[in-house]
C-alpha cells in the first residue's frame, strides 16, 4: 500500500514485558513510538498554539475528520494548501474519520452497508458519508495518517449488533483500502467486535489480510469497566502483528497508557489532558491535583515540582487557582500546557525506560509515586 519507504521500525523489545520502542515514517517526519497524540478535533489542541506543542515535544497531532468536514469544509482547506498549511503545523498529523462522533449522534443518523445519513449537529443539514467519501477527505487534508470510516458500537452491545457492526467496519475497510490511492498517505485498519472474544478476533484476522500501514483498536472507552479494557488489549497485542504500529482510540489516563505499553501498544490519543487543564485539573507524578481548591489558595509549589513546562517554571499553584477564581482564559491555557507536556514527557521517558530494558521497573516506580496524592 502506498509508497513502502514510509514504514514502521520495530528497533526493541523489553526483555520482562511486551513494552515495545519502535518509529514510524511519514511524509512529515518519523513518530517515536510509544507516542501520545494531542487532540485537535477542529484543527487546533484547544488553547495551545502549534509552536508550544512542538516546545512540548510533541511529533504527530491528530484532527477529526468529521469536524473539518463540517467547519470550515473541504473546500477551505483545499484552496488554503491542505490541513498542515491551514493550521500551520509541520509534523505529521493524523485525522480520524469521525466515525465515532457520528455514531454518538444516536438520534440524528441512520446508517446502512452504504454508508451513514447523519444530520449536522452546528446547522440540521443532512450530508451522507461513505467509507470511499472518508478517504477523499482525508486526502484533501493531506493527512499523514488516515482512517476509514467504522462503525463503533456503545457498551453493553448485544452479540448480534456488534457482529453486525464489526461486518460492516471490515466492509467498509476493504472499500477504504481499494479507494486510496497509490500516494504517501498512510491508512491505518480498525477492528472492532466489542467485548466479545470471537468477534475481536475475526475482526483482527480478517482485518489483517487487508495489510494496512498499521492497526487500531476501535470501540473501546465506550462506557465498559477497566476489565473488559484490558482483556481487548490482550487480545488486539496477541493477535496484531508484530511488524506494524498498534495504535488504541481515545486512551486515556497516564495509568491506563502505561498499563497498555507494557501488554505491546505503540499509539495513544486522547482529550483528556485539555479537557482536564480546562477545569483546572492537573495531572502530576505525585496523581492528579485540582488547582481550582481552597487548599492551594496560598501554595507557591509549582503544579509539579518534578515539571520543566512553561508553567510550572514559572508560575505558583496560589496564582493559577487565583486565576481559575477570576475566569481568566490564563488559567485554563497554563493548565491544558502543563497537562500536554506531563504527557508527552511521561512517552518520552518510558521510551527511555524500553530502550535500557527498565520499563517495568518505571512503571512500578511511576504508579507508587501517581498514587500519592489524588486531590
Amino acid at each position: 500500500m502506498g509508497n513502502r519507504t514510509k514504514k514502521f521500525n520495530l528497533l526493541h523489545k523489553e526483555a520482562k514485558s511486551n513494552a515495545r520502542l519502535g518509529k514510524l515514517e511519514t511524509v512529515h517526519g518519523v513518530i517515536q513510538t510509544p507516542a501520545f497524540m494531542p487532540v485537535g478535533t477542529q484543527g487546533t489542541v484547544k488553547a495551545i498554539s502549534p509552536q508550544e506543542l512542538k516546545d512540548s515535544g510533541a511529533e504527530i497531532i491528530l484532527s477529526n475528520a468529521y469536524h473539518l468536514f463540517l467547519r470550515p469544509g473541504l473546500e477551505v482547506i483545499r484552496k488554503i494548501g491542505g490541513l498542515h498549511k491551514f493550521m500551520s503545523w509541520p509534523g505529521p498529523i493524523l485525522t480520524d474519520s469521525g466515525g465515532y462522533q457520528v455514531f454518538s449522534l444516536a438520534l440524528l443518523r441512520k446508517v446502512n452497508d452504504e454508508g451513514v445519513e447523519f444530520q449536522s449537529h452546528i446547522d440540521g443539514f443532512k450530508h451522507f458519508l461513505t467509507p470511499e467519501s472518508v478517504i477523499e477527505m482525508q486526502e484533501v487534508f493531506g493527512s499523514d495518517i488516515m482512517m476509514p470510516l467504522d462503525e463503533c458500537v456503545h457498551y453493553p452491545a448485544a452479540k448480534d449488533y456488534a457482529k453486525v457492526a464489526m461486518e460492516r467496519t471490515f466492509e467498509w475497510a476493504r472499500r477504504a483500502r481499494k479507494k486510496k490511492k497509490d500516494n504517501e498517505q498512510l491508512l491505518f485498519g480498525i477492528t472492532q467486535g466489542a467485548t466479545y472474544e470471537d468477534l475481536r478476533k475475526e475482526s483482527i484476522k480478517r482485518t489483517i489480510e487487508l495489510d494496512f500501514d498499521g492497526f487500531s483498536v476501535g470501540g473501546v472507552s465506550v462506557g465498559e469497566p477497566d476489565a473488559l479494557i484490558k482483556e481487548i488489549i490482550d487480545i488486539a497485542c496477541a493477535h496484531l502483528p508484530q511488524d506494524k504500529p498498534r495504535y488504541l482510540m481515545g486512551v486515556g489516563t497516564p495509568p491506563d497508557i502505561i498499563a497498555a505499553i507494557e501488554k505491546g501498544v505503540d499509539m495513544f490519543d486522547c482529550v483528556i489532558p485539555t479537557r482536564y487543564g480546562r477545569n483546572g485539573t492537573a495531572f502530576t507524578s505525585e496523581g492528579k491535583l485540582t488547582v481550582r481548591n481552597a487548599a492551594f489558595s496560598l501554595d507557591p509549589a509549582p503544579l509539579d515540582k518534578k515539571c520543566a513546562c512553561y508553567a510550572c517554571q514559572n508560575f505558583s499553584r496560589s496564582y493559577i487557582r487565583h486565576l481559575f477564581n477570576t475566569e481568566e482564559i490564563l488559567g485554563l491555557r497554563l493548565v491544558s500546557l502543563h497537562n500536554i507536556y506531563f504527557y508527552l514527557e511521561l512517552m518520552r521517558k518510558v521510551r527511555e525506560a524500553i530502550r535500557d530494558d527498565k520499563f517495568t521497573e518505571f512503571k512500578k516506580e511511576f504508579l507508587k509515586n501517581y498514587g500519592q496524592n489524588e486531590n
